[in-house]
């Protein structure tokens, strides 16, 4: 019998535990993906074109794309255009969700279904919602910040505060198909990726968590390898626990999967603090709750490097998508 698994998330944290999940034939996979991200490519997607933002989307599509479809068709999807007024910083895969959604006369979910049709999607692609809505995030100091770029990205004063609060204006429905995927899965997992502007914003779309807290499903969390400026400073793995608990609206979850191998470079870590960045901390060693810690090494041994032009960024300290994948179907 196939076992179900619904990841929820969006961005390359999403990215790189659906590709590894993709490889396992005997999966019933489906992934519920924030429709709240207003920055970069995805504010010309929402301002000019009238749409959702469609860059979580396509990542997705690409992560669980058929290994049979042809390669040169993944990297277009990928593609994006560094030249050209109007089109520069905008991906083909965003210009190609939206001409289809044109062509279907407004219909978004067609176009989303038929693009997957096309890349040979193994899984369902589901948005959270199809309603245009805002991320709003107060802080302890008592500050509002509206806008998941905003968010993502804040000034160096207000991103050194926690997020005490986050929710959504206005409220809106959400995808029935989110929760039907909810309501049958064998296993749902949150994470990783960005904290507050990726894992936690679906959580707050009505009917979301009570979902979760009614499904049969185990619910498991992976926690980041780094802390993030404006997000999760100075966060332990308890935070992370405790925060995803309290949107869950006092599910408890059942496992979190914690990464053991953090033998980084002085050079490596010292470029991320020049972003008030560090690696989490393990703060449950003494811990007696209702979760279990699955402790694994789940790093990638490749030193990842963005290139653009001729300067090369910092390297990336990301999880291993095989032994990520590895790590959540033995939960199964």
């Amino acid at each position: 019998m196939r076992k179900k698994i619904v990841v929820i998330g969006g961005g390359t944290g999403t990215f790189t535990i659906l590709s590894g999940l993709k490889k396992y034939p005997n999966l019933d996979l489906s992934v519920i993906v924030s429709m709240m991200d207003d920055g970069g490519s995805n504010r010309v997607i929402r301002d000019e074109f009238g749409l959702l933002p469609t860059s979580d989307l396509r990542q997705c599509m690409v992560a669980l794309a058929s290994s049979d479809s042809d390669q040169t068709l993944r990297k277009l999807f990928t593609y994006r255009y560094d030249q050209g007024v109007g089109i520069s910083g905008m991906t083909f895969g965003n210009l190609f969700m939206a001409a289809l959604t044109d062509i279907y006369k407004g219909d978004q979910k067609k176009a989303i279904n038929e693009t997957s049709e096309i890349l040979g999607v193994k899984g369902k692609i589901i948005p959270i919602t199809f309603e245009k809505t805002n991320l709003v995030a107060t802080y302890e100091n008592g500050k509002q910040i509206l806008g998941e770029h905003a968010i993502d990205e804040p000034d160096s004063q207000i991103g050194k505060f926690r997020i005490t609060k986050l929710e959504v204006i206005p409220k809106i429905k959400v995808n029935k198909d989110a929760l039907d995927a909810i309501n049958s899965a064998d296993l749902i997992v949150l994470g990783p990726g960005d904290f507050y502007t990726s894992i936690l914003p679906n959580l707050v779309i009505d009917g979301i968590s009570s979902s979760i807290n009614k499904s049969k499903a185990k619910v498991v969390f992976v926690a980041n390898l780094m802390t993030k400026f404006g997000q999760t400073v100075n966060f332990n793995v308890s935070d992370f626990i405790n925060e995803v608990e309290k949107y869950l609206a006092g599910r408890k979850l059942d496992f979190c999967i914690l990464n053991t191998s953090n033998h980084f470079s002085k050079k490596m870590l010292s470029k991320y603090k020049k972003e008030n960045a560090e690696p989490v901390k393990d703060d449950l060693k003494g811990y007696t709750g209702k979760t279990k810690i699955v402790r694994k090494s789940v790093i990638s041994n490749k030193i990842f490097q963005k290139a653009r032009g001729d300067k090369l960024e910092r390297s990336l300290i990301r999880h291993d998508s095989d032994k990520l994948a590895k790590a959540v179907i033995e939960l199964l």
